[in-house]
């Protein structure tokens, strides 16, 4: 058995619905998927399963959640190894301390284009940085701006298709596929 990280890209069902995680974990194991953990209530799944094709993964997730719950969303999965390469290349681990919610990683399901940071970089303010880690996006957005045009500009059209999530929520999901202590 293998342990998966999987990240909803958006769970709200339209008109104000959300995807209660406690449906969420009762779909994800109808799947035959085993130990399945949610993690707060924006759409992190970890789960194990027999080592398979993460694309495979990703399919089979992304077709029952629109039978379950009436639309697609798009869902990215990682292999626990890969997610805690992922949280271990954090490439702002002094700001991630200091504000864990200002630094973020755009989660890709393939390798942004090589120019995504440089194209990010023309929306950034001053005080926000852009890098691309291994084909995913990370951002140091500005602690004195509470609106960035980062997120409007790492959008599927531009990026591809991801997900976005903070270092608090890459740091707890990095411990719950079982390596203690990153970034703390």
């Amino acid at each position: 058995m293998q342990t998966y990280v999987a990240l909803l890209y958006s769970i709200v069902l339209g008109e104000g619905r959300r995807v209660v995680m406690s449906d969420l974990k009762a779909m994800t194991e109808s799947l035959g998927l085993k130990n399945v953990r949610t993690l707060v209530a924006t759409g992190n799944l970890v789960f194990e399963a027999r080592t398979t094709k993460i694309s495979d993964l990703e399919r089979r997730l992304e077709r029952a959640f629109e039978e379950t719950f009436g639309r697609h969303v798009d869902i990215i999965v990682r292999g626990a190894g890969d997610w805690l390469k992922l949280a271990a290349g954090n490439p702002f681990p002094g700001e991630s301390v200091e504000a864990g919610d200002q630094v973020a990683v755009r989660v890709m399901r393939k390798s942004a284009p090589a120019d995504a940071a440089a194209a990010l970089h023309a929306c950034a303010a001053e005080d926000e940085k852009v890098l691309l880690v291994d084909g995913d996006i990370w951002v140091l957005f500005s602690r004195e701006r509470p609106s960035s045009r980062l997120l409007a500009a790492a959008n599927h059209k531009r990026m591809g298709i991801g997900t976005s999530r903070n270092w608090n929520t890459v740091r707890r999901l990095a411990e719950m596929v079982g390596n203690r202590g990153i970034g703390e």
